[in-house]
C-alpha cells in the first residue's frame, strides 16, 4: 500500500471509491476550493495501481477537522482507513495542529468504535449547520 496526495488524475477514482462506500461525492468546485488550502491533506491510498482509499482533511490554523474516509468495500479490514488516518494526522501535526476533530454520524456503531480505537472521544457537543444559498 502507498499513501500519497490527490492529483485531479485521480478525481474518476476517488469518486468510484466513494460511491462504492456510500458516501457523497464531493463535486469538483468544492474540492477545487479545498485544495487552494490545504492540498497535502486530502491522501489517498494505492494498492499496486488501484486507488483504493481515502482521507479529506483540513486545518484552519486553530483545528484540524477529519472530513471524509473511505475505504472500497474490497480492500477494508486490512489496516488501510487506520494508516491513511496517521498519515494525516503526521501531516496535520507537521503544520502545528493541537487538536483534530472529526463527525460521525450517532447511529454508524462501527464507525463509532473505529474512531475511539484510534484515541478519538465522542464529545456530547451539538452540531448545527446552516446551509448558505450560492452567491447571485
Amino acid at each position: 500500500m502507498h499513501i500519497r496526495s490527490f492529483e485531479w488524475a485521480d478525481y474518476a477514482a476517488v469518486t468510484a471509491v466513494w460511491q462504492a462506500s456510500g458516501r457523497e461525492v464531493v463535486p469538483r468546485a468544492e474540492l477545487a476550493a479545498k485544495l487552494t488550502r490545504d492540498p497535502e491533506l486530502f491522501l489517498i491510498a494505492e494498492v499496486g495501481a488501484t486507488l483504493a482509499g481515502v482521507v479529506m482533511g483540513t486545518y484552519d490554523g486553530r483545528r484540524g477537522w477529519i472530513l471524509r474516509l473511505a475505504v472500497h468495500p474490497a480492500h477494508r479490514r486490512a489496516g488501510m482507513a487506520s494508516r491513511l488516518v496517521s498519515e494525516l494526522e503526521s501531516r496535520l501535526a507537521a503544520l502545528g495542529c493541537p487538536r483534530i476533530n472529526l463527525l460521525v454520524l450517532p447511529d454508524n456503531l462501527d464507525g463509532l468504535r473505529f474512531w475511539q480505537a484510534l484515541g478519538y472521544l465522542p464529545m456530547p457537543d451539538v452540531l448545527c449547520t446552516k446551509p448558505l444559498a450560492p452567491p447571485a
